[in-house]
């Protein structure tokens, strides 16, 4: 990584300058393989790391890399670079390893080659012409409302991230896309310990709008550092089963990890029996349940024009009416299973090929108000936020960032180590309502294949789902 001071113009133009580089390549190799791409990056970024009163991290930088795919016979090569002037050297390799492991028949699904110059709109600061200096103020600012907030505040963390990228593909179809965005994002950590008990709050904010949307987060990092200190003294939940209300942060988190995997393509082709499991038409949910991905809705983390294999946005709808209706592809996977592309082949950066990822993946909003959800609960069980979780196949295990026991229809105590679990399909099906609000969180960070941090977008409205596998203290 080089310092990226002075480097902002050029860099950008210094993909511009390769255009023709890599429409000669392309023309020059392409009939050897079935198909080709070249994917140049170029990245600035920023990394600040506090944790307690140590500085960990405080790095600034760009990167110039890149990756070229073949494919011949159904056989993927692939080769990645830093050194633009070794490109013929790495198609040659991308090509021979297409070559060497191709056996059966390329089947990638159609899509209309486009020539396109195009930039995610800021509506704010772009990072880049934000001062290190002023970057680390705010981390400091927000690390010392966590340090602060109270004596049994024992270990705080504050992260920084911003990376502005812009990608320039060639392919062997003709498609010719530059395509630029910024993306930023903060994370806070706060634990507290009262003798044995240790407890920890989170939290996380992320956009592709402006650096503004870092700032004034005074009441969101302290929520961070109140809910440790908080649960020290709250009794935990009894583990049991409950009807459960989430709120719309853990609705994202459920839809994303938990049913959001499973409907991508990759998943299924390669797993016969979730791709039985997945079967178009088959009911998962009520009739008033709707699920949707897509990159096409614009302001999000998981927004863009058009994927890492040149596919445009879309957006999906996985779940209509409660019914499987859809599921996420890359190229080759929609050709594989006959359906047709959706725009969801991504990569985190240039060291890895496109592989089928969510975007902005989000539960329509019902139209049962808020209060109802509970209203009629004898004993359940509120949850909001997120503290973290898990996912294994169709089963997953959610821990909240918060929650309350419901009795009698009213919230009452609240309770802590709550986790939830369960098996999505069924989970699905025990959908009882759904709420009328929506709140989208963008402070997601997918990881899949290696691949961890991949921006995406979650959304939803509150839920209210029976028999819910809740963890917590045995009776």
């Amino acid at each position: 990584m080089l310092p990226c001071c002075g480097f902002e113009f050029t860099m950008s133009h210094l993909l511009s300058d390769q255009k023709e580089l890599l429409t000669d390549l392309i023309a020059r190799y392409r009939h050897t393989v079935d198909f080709l791409a070249i994917r140049l990056e170029s990245s600035q970024g920023t990394e600040i790391l506090l944790r307690g009163e140590t500085l960990e991290t405080l790095t600034e930088g760009v990167s110039l890399g890149g990756q070229v795919r073949a494919c011949y016979k159904g056989g993927w090569g692939f080769a990645s670079f830093n050194q633009i002037s070794s490109l013929d050297e790495r198609v040659s390799e991308a090509i021979s390893a297409a070559r060497l492991v191709g056996e059966e028949e390329t089947l990638l699904a159609p899509i209309d080659p486009v020539q396109i110059n195009c930039t995610l709109p800021l509506m704010g600061t772009d990072p880049r012409h934000v001062p290190l200096s002023e970057k680390k103020q705010l981390c400091d600012r927000y690390n010392n409302l966590l340090r602060h907030y109270n004596p049994q505040i024992t270990t705080t963390s504050v992260r920084y991230n911003d990376s502005t990228q812009t990608i320039l593909l060639a392919t062997s179809e003709g498609t010719l896309i530059e395509q630029s965005w910024a993306d930023m994002e903060m994370r806070f950590s706060a634990t507290a310990r009262q003798g044995d008990t240790v407890q920890t709050g989170r939290e996380t904010t992320g956009s592709r709008n402006g650096y503004e949307d870092l700032l004034n987060l005074e009441n969101q990092v302290q929520g961070a550092a109140q809910r440790a200190v908080s649960a020290l003294s709250l009794p935990s939940v009894r583990g049991k089963v409950y009807p459960v209300v989430i709120d719309p942060i853990l609705t994202g988190l459920f839809v994303h990890e938990a049913f959001g995997h499973l409907s991508e393509a990759d998943m299924a082709y390669e797993n016969p029996d979730l791709l039985e499991v997945m079967t178009m038409g088959k009911r998962f949910g009520p009739p008033d349940l709707q699920i949707y991905d897509g990159a096409a809705p614009p302001g999000h983390r998981g927004s863009y024009f058009y994927d890492d294999e040149g596919t445009r946005a879309t957006t999906t709808q996985l779940i209509r009416d409660g019914v499987l209706v859809g599921r996420l592809h890359s190229r080759e996977t929609a050709g594989k299973l006959g359906e047709k592309p959706t725009g969801n082949a991504r990569c985190i950066n240039y060291f890895y090929p496109p592989i089928v990822r969510m975007t902005n993946t989000w539960i329509e909003r019902g139209k049962t108000p808020v209060r109802e959800l509970y209203s009629d609960i004898r004993e359940g069980v509120y949850a909001k936020n997120w503290l973290g979780g898990m996912t294994n196949g169709e089963m997953f295990t959610f821990t909240a960032g918060e929650a309350w026991m419901i009795r009698n229809g009213e919230l009452a105590e609240p309770v802590r180590d709550v986790t939830l679990a369960g098996n999505v399909f069924k989970t699905l099906a025990n959908i009882e309502a759904i709420g009328d609000d929506f709140y989208w969180d963008e402070s997601g960070g997918c990881g899949k294949g290696g691949q961890s941090g991949l921006a995406v977008g979650c959304g939803g409205p509150s839920l209210r789902i029976n028999q819910v596998v809740v963890g917590g203290e045995a009776d």
